[in-house]
């Protein structure tokens, strides 16, 4: 009998260099639209998923969750933390990893870095929700909080809406001035504001992402006219927000999963009974999106395991043909299913 791994032992590993070597191969613009394409796929055919909110542990510094899903064929997870106070010690506020594995056998079949795949499947489900959403012709978007998913919303929303201009804030101006060097060159007419205020002037969406754990008001029901998309992404756990609920009781409130959202979300702030739409519906055109120009609408996105098991395949299948991953021997598959001990004891002789 083989000491050596078997086939099934062995899984193909995306490390954050190999992610990086992907996007950077097909390039970011064009994962960013496929990405939002197969989101929107999954969308589609949303009865066939397992949908539970996501499984978290709070503490006082953060959140540390676990989003698991399956269409019945493939299983997938996300392993995810937010911790906004580790920017302060040069820390990520987001990191996470994911797995995908085979239903029939309980094999995983591939393990990948989630961090920047995360900030990718973010901006896409916020440009697919826009696709659905956004004022006819929007071009121009504001983009209130200017961290680490900032540019990727940008691009997003060029690759798939054709937005040409970004109207950018955030409180602390080095994060504003860090999102400008790296949208340099990128296409889209950078303007940096000095207010919220001045961000939203003439933007057909409004892009909320901020980071801070806590009850905030980002926007004001007075800031807001009518005709406007807001994408609000930034409150995404129980006790943070960033719209004023003034705002929501004008708005055509758009949600993932309303179960989780109505904890997480922004509707957290309202009655159980608060109207909101699955945006699922609206992509199969069960439901409708936006009516008119006058309409506020608003995605309430707080993130679901969906959008991560989508993100997941579309990796497994952009590797196919490449070496941006390599195989790592992370379970045990001895010739013999019922002789584990024995292969722990071949591989000492």
């Amino acid at each position: 009998m083989s000491a050596l791994p078997s086939e099934k032992a062995l899984i193909p590993f995306v490390s954050v260099e190999n992610m990086m070597r992907l996007v950077h191969h097909l390039g970011i613009e064009r994962v960013l639209f496929e990405l939002t394409d197969t989101i929107e796929d999954d969308f589609r055919r949303w009865e066939v998923f397992d949908k539970t909110s996501r499984i978290a542990s709070h503490s006082r510094d953060g959140v540390i969750e676990l989003m698991p899903t399956s269409d019945g064929e493939i299983y997938g997870f996300k392993y995810v933390n937010g911790h906004p106070k580790n920017m302060a010690a040069g820390l990520q506020t987001v990191t996470a990893f994911g797995l995908l594995a085979d239903v029939a056998t309980g094999y995983p079949v591939l393990l990948t870095e989630m961090t920047l795949l995360t900030a990718l499947r973010t901006a896409a489900t916020s440009a697919m929700a826009a696709r659905h959403l956004a004022p006819e012709g929007t071009r121009v978007m504001a983009m209130i909080g200017n961290g680490a998913q900032a540019e990727f919303q940008a691009l997003a929303m060029k690759a798939v809406l054709g937005i040409t201009e970004i109207r950018l804030y955030d409180i602390d101006s080095r994060a504003t001035e860090k999102t400008v060097r790296n949208l340099t060159g990128s296409g889209i007419v950078l303007h940096a504001c000095e207010s919220a205020e001045q961000a939203i002037e003439g933007a057909g969406i409004i892009t909320t992402c901020t980071a801070d754990k806590q009850y905030a008001t980002i926007l004001t029901d007075n800031m807001i006219g009518s005709g406007v998309h807001i994408n609000a992404i930034g409150g995404d756990c129980p006790g943070k927000t960033e719209l004023h609920r003034d705002i929501l009781l004008r708005a055509d409130t758009f949600v993932e999963y309303p179960p989780q959202t109505r904890i997480e979300g922004e509707i957290q702030q309202m009655a159980p009974d608060y109207p909101v739409t699955e945006l699922w519906k609206v992509v199969r055109g069960e439901a409708p999106g936006r009516r008119d120009a006058r309409q506020i609408t608003l995605f309430d996105s707080v993130g679901f395991a969906v959008e991560d098991f989508s993100a997941l395949r579309y990796v497994r299948a952009a590797l196919a043909g490449t070496d941006f991953f390599q195989q790592i021997d992370i379970i045990a598959d001895p010739d013999d299913p019922r002789d584990l001990f024995g292969m722990l004891q071949r591989a000492a002789a």
